[in-house]
């Protein structure tokens, strides 16, 4: 049983995190094209740091999706 626990801790960090990995990617292209277009300074600086935090936040959850994949993968089939 604890397998499909780790199993499914994996799961949820490993998409979510891909995802948000993403969406920061794409939150920062958007600031680019701000910044290209003479925004005003703040427009594409809040654009630019909600990129920065939502990325860094989607790095963490694969990161964190490592370890839980480690995790299972330690465990044998019997646990």
């Amino acid at each position: 049983m604890r397998r499909e626990k780790w199993r499914k801790y994996w799961m949820m960090h490993a998409v979510g995190g891909l995802l948000l990995t993403g969406f920061g990617l794409s939150l920062f292209g958007e600031a680019l094209i701000r910044k290209w277009d003479n925004a005003a300074f703040w427009d594409w600086v809040v654009w630019g740091t909600l990129a920065l935090l939502v990325f860094n936040a989607g790095i963490s959850l694969v990161g964190q999706a490592v370890i839980y994949r480690v995790k299972m993968d330690s465990l044998s089939d019997r646990d």
